[in-house]
């Protein structure tokens, strides 16, 4: 096995937004994460919409809202 190969791994402090803190192992040092199991709906039971940068609004600006469907044209006969 080649000898420095391998990336230095130690003890971690990963942060959340919500204030959790938890220790862990890694290459990087210090985490900052966005959302943890604390606060993250799957793992809370809550029903709640996370939408910081309004997504979905310019989702719905830039394509539709979606409810409309393309029209297809009509086909016409020649000759009939």
């Amino acid at each position: 096995m080649k000898a420095d190969l391998h990336p230095e791994y130690h003890e971690t402090t990963v942060s959340c937004t919500c204030g959790a803190v938890y220790q862990t192992h890694s290459t990087v040092q210090d985490l900052k994460i966005g959302i943890c199991a604390q606060c993250h709906p799957f793992f809370t039971g809550e029903q709640r919409f996370v939408d910081t940068a309004g997504r979905v609004e310019k989702f719905q600006k830039r394509f539709g809202q979606g409810t409309e469907r393309r029209k297809k044209p009509k086909l016409t006969t020649a000759g009939a």
